[in-house]
């Protein structure tokens, strides 16, 4: 009998003795100011293609299963199916096009898939102008519509309190979702800014226009990013239902100084206070998939303790998914929490958060993970991500899992043992299988889905596997089960036993 994932509940007496089977595992690819990807601003296409394809190998090697592109820095795009000028990091001048002419977010889905990386757009939703920006193109949002705009500290920003404004950023994430096979669509910390000594947001006239019924301005414009927040969600679930819609906002809701409810932090910039950000508030509502805040503190800072925090939002996701948001950037860099100095911080943070009912976790940013500070990447690849892990299911967009494979068939390659089936019949929901996942036991093991340890592989591309490991002499059990495209995993087609001697393939 094949043991099968069952739910949560059910499952916990597992979680004990194995690895996580279903655990988020992320990385942020930056590209304002060329921070990740590409490396340079110069690079032509072919360049930019070979690093990004580098870059998907790295982070599969160290174990992640999803990605995060920002394929809009600053009102600009990293695609070709944009009202925004082409992004300068890309090309070199805002507006130029590629020469040769392709389309990078095309390119950069089709890879990710290739290899098992879910793909989320990464959209920057409130920048026009960067401060190093060099170039900044006419058909720029901040040119063509100046109205629109709010100057800040250098910047060019949205004002939010604008209606037509809320529309054309729901536009943007709604046009990616149409024109893209993107797996989710993601926004970062940046709504309102962040308060700058001697800077203030002229928005008075947009107040005195739109804000009608409020008599405090920090209420209507937390009201205004609901709004956005709430119309964004809205407007992609008419789209396409199945597509994942994320926030990664500011560690810190609000102090339990200010706020009752509020975490074990003291002090700290808070979304809710300082970013007019009601981030608890989009959970709650349901108007996120998952929420990703920016726990970019280690476990001894005394006024916001990592473990405090993860806590606080354990409690606080209401059913929906919780990825921490780690700061990888800060290993082994000149900080004045010198916590930081020690290499077990990060894969303590990853420990803490999966005893804490967190579903993964996110790194900020590439480089850092390329960088590798104080080894904590080979933590990763030698110990906390060893083992595969599918991505957490979302069972509010799809709870129905795919029909098992058929007729699972195994014959003898020079390199290996070839496993090879035919694609299951579509659900009820009309979906069939995204990808397989490939168990193997040995004939006295107890075969079960719950132990990622025997996850041989899986098969992204096509129904079928070669086993390069198998050795002469050996018996070897073989278990296939087809997983959709948001991960529900059904029934397996076995058992295949075989037995490989003198380079002939028999069944047992």
């Amino acid at each position: 009998m094949f043991l099968l994932e069952g739910c949560k509940a059910q499952s916990t007496e597992f979680e004990d003795i194995y690895p996580p089977k279903r655990e988020f595992r992320a990385v942020w690819i930056a590209t304002v100011d060329n921070i990740d990807w590409p490396s340079s601003k110069n690079l032509v296409p072919d360049e930019q293609r070979n690093e990004f394809s580098n870059l998907l190998d790295f982070h599969k090697r160290a174990g992640m299963n999803a990605v995060f592109v920002q394929v809009r820095a600053a009102g600009d795009a990293f695609y070709a199916k944009s009202n925004e000028p082409w992004s300068e990091w890309l090309t070199g001048q805002q507006g130029r096009r590629p020469d040769p002419m392709w389309d990078p977010m095309e390119y950069m889905i089709k890879e990710s898939h290739r290899r098992g990386l879910e793909f989320h757009a990464w959209l920057n939703l409130n920048r026009l102008v960067h401060k190093s920006s060099t170039s900044v193109s006419s058909e720029n949002m901040s040119r063509t519509h100046p109205d629109w705009i709010l100057s800040y500290d250098g910047y060019k920003l949205f004002n939010f309190g604008i209606p037509a404004v809320r529309q054309f950023i729901t536009e943007i994430a709604v046009n990616v979702a149409k024109n893209y096979d993107v797996d989710g669509i993601h926004f970062d910390d940046y709504f309102y800014p962040y308060a700058v000594a001697g800077q203030v947001i002229n928005d008075d006239a947009t107040f005195r226009q739109y804000g009608q019924g409020f008599s405090n301005k920090n209420d209507w414009r937390r009201n205004n990013v609901d709004l956005l927040v709430k119309q964004i969600h809205d407007a992609l679930m008419a789209v396409n239902p199945r597509i994942k819609f994320g926030i990664s906002p500011c560690g810190v809701w609000r102090n339990k100084g200010n706020d009752a409810e509020g975490s074990k932090t003291y002090g700290a910039l808070a979304s809710y206070d300082d970013l007019f950000a009601d981030s608890r508030k989009w959970v709650r509502e349901g108007w996120v998939d998952y929420i990703a805040p920016q726990v970019y503190f280690s476990s001894r800072f005394g006024r916001v303790p990592y473990k405090n925090l993860v806590d606080w939002w354990a409690e606080n996701c209401y059913g929906r998914h919780f990825y921490v948001g780690l700061g990888a950037y800060r290993v082994g860099g000149k900080e004045k929490d010198t916590q930081w100095q020690n290499p077990t911080e990060i894969p303590g943070q990853v420990r803490y958060s999966r005893e804490n009912e967190a579903e993964g976790t996110i790194f900020f940013s590439s480089r850092s993970l390329k960088n590798n500070n104080l080894g904590f990447v080979d933590s990763l690849r030698n110990d906390l991500f060893r083992y595969p892990a599918l991505v957490p299911t979302m069972s509010w967009k799809d709870a129905i899992p795919p029909l098992t494979p058929k007729s699972l068939k195994a014959t003898l390659l020079t390199n290996g043992l070839e496993l090879f089936w035919e694609k299951p019949d579509p659900a009820t929901d009309g979906e069939t299988a995204t990808y397989y996942v490939i168990y193997r036991f040995l004939p006295d093991e107890k075969p079960s889905a719950y132990d990622p340890r025997k996850i041989l592989g899986m098969a992204y591309e096509g129904e079928k596997f070669v086993d390069t490991t198998v050795q002469s002499g050996k018996r070897y059990v073989y278990y296939i089960t087809a997983v959709d495209r948001l991960h529900n995993e059904g029934r397996p087609i076995g058992p295949l036993k075989v037995q490989v001697s003198d380079q002939k393939l028999q069944r047992f």
